[in-house]
Formats: structure tokens, C-alpha cells, sequence
């Protein structure tokens, strides 16, 4: 029997609202500010899967990748039909690159605009 059960991944960020609104273009769903509007926190419902959440961190310093002597903390896989096109799709919204050079391989690695790294995956 599990103690808990997940209920939102959250990222810190320096701008909740802006992070909030990158991934809403890259997964969908409309993002949610907080009841005070403060733009502390913004919730992000993800069509047909699990929530994200963004919270403000003043000092927010962003993981390094790759990074020998550090860690990457986590990262998102995002599944995708055609990695061209959203690849195309996320730099368009201010990812950078971090490991996409490779093209015959099944994934590439972006930074989202607050550095947290992801990957489109066309597995």
C-alpha cells in the first residue's frame, strides 16, 4: 500500500508566470495563477496527464548539463511524433539546445528559458 499518492511536480524559476507559459505551449492547458494573483505560483494542467507547477525563487540558479562534478537535479521526457518539428516549435519559445546534434538518435536535450533540461523523445 503506498503512503502517498503524487500530486504536482513543482520547478522553481525566476518567472513563474513565463515558465508556466512556455510549457503551456509545449504540452497545452492554460495556467492557473494563485488565489492572491501574487504570481508566486502558477499550476499548469496538463491535457491527459500530470500537473505542473511553477514557483518563484529569487535566487534560482539553473542546473549545469552536462556537468561532470554536478547533477542535473531531474529532467522531463517529452514525447513527441516528430522531433524536426518540435524541435523547430521549442527553440521558436526560447529553449536552447544542450545536447541535439545527433540526429539519429531517438532523443535531443533542450533547456527550457529558466535552464531546467528536457528532451523531446520520439520513442
Amino acid at each position: 500500500m503506498a503512503l502517498a499518492e503524487l500530486g504536482v511536480v513543482v520547478l522553481d524559476c525566476p518567472d513563474p508566470r513565463a515558465l508556466a507559459g512556455f510549457y503551456a505551449e509545449v504540452l497545452g492547458g492554460t495556467p492557473t495563477v494563485e488565489a492572491d494573483d501574487s504570481g508566486e505560483w502558477v499550476d499548469l494542467k496538463v491535457p491527459g496527464g500530470a500537473a505542473l507547477a511553477f514557483q518563484e525563487s529569487p535566487g534560482y540558479v539553473p542546473p549545469k548539463w552536462p556537468s561532470p562534478d554536478g547533477s542535473q537535479q531531474f529532467h522531463l521526457d517529452l514525447v513527441v511524433e516528430d522531433l524536426d518539428a518540435a524541435e523547430k516549435g521549442v527553440l521558436a519559445l526560447g529553449a536552447k539546445p544542450l545536447d541535439a546534434d545527433d540526429r539519429t538518435r531517438t532523443f535531443r536535450v533542450y533547456a527550457d528559458p529558466a535552464g531546467h533540461p528536457f528532451c523531446l523523445c520520439a520513442c
